[in-house]
C-alpha cells in the first residue's frame, strides 16, 4: 500500500465534508450507552445495541466472538482489506460527571468507550452511504473487555482469524484530554507497554511485644518499596521511560501481631520491552536480596500478570494517514505525544501479522483545559458534538485512506 498523495488526501477530506450519510441518530445512540454501561465481559445490551445498528447498514455481521466481539464487513469489490477497533465496556465506577444522561447503576463510560462505539459506527454509516468513492472490504471491530485486558485476547482465542477477512492493516482510536476535537497522531511508540506483578514475601510471626522472635515481613516490604525507585532512578537512562508504582502493600490484619508475610503488587509502563526486561532482573535481585537480608524463611514469590504490549504505530502507516487527517481536520490535526496508558488494541494486527496505526481525539471543552477531567475518573466526560464529529471522520478519514479510489 502506497502513501496517499496530496490529490488523494483532498478528496477524502471533501467526501467526508460532504457526505449524505445520515448521523442524526449518534446523540441518542451515545446517550443511551453512557446511561447504561456494563463492565467487562457483562456487554450484552451493548452488543445488542451496536448490533441493531449494523443491522441497518448493508453488512455482515459475526457475532459472539470472544464473548460479545463481533465484526461487521462491509464488501465492495475488489481492493484492500481495512479494519478500525472500537470496545465498548466501562468501568466499576460511580458517576460523578453532572450530566443529565449520566449513569446510576455504580458503573460509568470512565474512559470514553461509548464515543469509540459511537465514532465507529458512524465510520460505517459513512462507508456505507458512500460506496461509489471506495472500494475493497472495511471491518468494524467492536471489542469487549479492554478494561480488563484480555478482551482482544479472547476474540483471537476464538479463531477471530478464521473467522473474518485478513486486514491489510489495522486502525484504532481513542478518546483523551486535549482541545476538543482535535486529531493527535505519530509514529512509533504512543501507549506504554504495561505489566502487574505480584510479590510475596515471607517473614516469621511473633507477637508485637515480641519483635525479636519475629522476621518481620512487613519491614521487609517497606525497605522494597524504596529501594525500588533506585532501580529506575540508578539504572534506568534518564533518556529512557520506565515507571514502577507500588499499587497495593498488603501486611497483617491485627495490630499487636507482626504477620508472617506480606503483598506488594506493582504496576509499571514502558516504551521499550528490552528495558522492561532488564528491569525485571534487577526487581527480582534487590526483592531477592532484601529478603536474604532479613534472614526470610522462604524465597519471595513472583507472579506477572495483565502484560499490555506496546503500541509501537507503523511509519508507513503514519505518513499515509497523517496526510488524510491534515487535509480532513487542518490545524485540529497534530503530532500527539506519546501517552503513558496501556492498550490490547495491538494484539489484533498482530495475530495476523499486520501493521497498525493507533491515534488520539481530544474531547475536553475550552473552559476545562487549565484542569481538564482525565480517563477513569468519576467526573470524565467528552464534549459530545466536536469530539463525535471528530471520532467519527477520523476512523472514516483513515480508513479511506487504503479504500478509496
Amino acid at each position: 500500500m502506497s502513501s496517499a498523495t496530496t490529490s488523494h488526501a483532498s478528496t477524502i477530506a471533501q467526501l467526508l465534508h460532504d457526505t449524505t450519510a445520515d448521523l442524526s441518530w449518534q446523540r441518542e445512540f451515545y446517550e443511551d450507552l453512557h446511561r447504561n454501561p456494563e463492565l467487562s465481559h457483562e456487554e450484552e445490551r451493548t452488543a445488542s445495541r451496536i448490533r441493531e445498528r449494523l443491522e441497518a447498514l448493508d453488512c455482515e455481521i459475526i457475532g459472539g466472538i470472544g464473548g460479545h466481539g463481533m465484526v461487521a464487513v462491509f464488501r465492495n469489490g475488489e481492493g484492500p482489506t481495512v479494519l478500525v477497533r472500537a470496545d465498548f465496556d466501562a468501568l466499576p465506577i460511580a458517576e460523578a460527571s453532572g450530566a443529565a444522561y449520566a449513569s446510576t447503576n455504580g458503573n460509568m463510560h470512565a474512559c470514553g468507550h461509548d464515543m469509540h462505539a459511537t465514532g465507529l459506527l458512524g465510520a460505517c454509516s459513512i462507508l456505507d452511504a458512500e460506496r461509489d468513492a471506495w472500494s475493497g472490504t472495511f471491518l468494524a471491530l467492536f471489542q469487549p473487555a479492554e478494561e480488563t485486558s484480555d478482551g482482544a485476547k479472547l476474540m483471537i482465542a476464538d479463531d477471530l482469524v478464521g473467522r473474518v477477512p485478513k486486514p491489510d492493516i489495522c486502525l484504532g482510536q481513542h478518546i483523551m484530554p486535549g482541545p476538543v476535537g482535535q486529531v493527535q497522531s505519530a509514529a512509533g511508540p504512543v501507549l506504554a507497554g504495561c505489566d502487574s506483578i505480584r510479590i510475596t514475601i515471607n517473614g516469621r510471626s511473633a507477637h508485637a511485644s515480641m519483635p525479636h522472635k519475629s522476621i518481620d515481613a512487613t519491614y521487609i516490604a517497606a525497605m522494597i518499596v524504596v529501594r525500588l525507585q533506585g532501580i529506575v532512578g540508578r539504572e534506568v537512562a534518564p533518556s529512557d521511560f520506565f515507571v514502577i508504582s507500588v499499587g497495593e502493600l498488603h501486611s497483617g490484619d491485627k495490630n499487636n501481631i507482626i504477620p508472617d508475610s506480606a503483598t506488594l503488587v506493582l504496576n509499571t509502563r514502558y516504551y521499550d520491552p528490552a528495558i522492561a526486561e532488564r528491569v525485571y532482573a534487577s526487581l527480582k535481585r534487590v526483592v531477592e536480596a532484601e529478603c536474604t537480608a532479613s534472614g526470610s524463611p522462604l524465597p519471595p514469590t513472583f507472579e506477572f500478570y495483565a502484560h499490555g504490549e506496546v503500541t509501537d504505530n507503523d511509519l508507513a502507516a503514519h505518513e499515509a494517514v497523517r496526510e488524510v487527517f491534515d487535509a480532513t481536520f487542518g490545524e485540529d490535526s497534530v503530532t500527539g505525544e506519546p501517552n503513558t496508558a496501556s492498550e490490547d488494541f495491538s494484539y489484533l494486527p498482530q495475530a495476523w501479522g499486520v501493521p497498525y496505526y493507533y491515534w488520539f481525539v481530544g474531547s475536553t471543552s475550552a473552559d476545562q483545559l487549565d484542569n481538564p477531567p482525565v480517563n477513569h475518573q468519576a467526573d470524565f466526560l467528552p464534549e459530545y458534538e466536536p469530539t463525535a464529529h471528530a471520532a467519527t471522520r477520523a476512523a472514516a478519514a483513515a480508513a479511506l485512506t487504503y479504500l478509496a479510489h
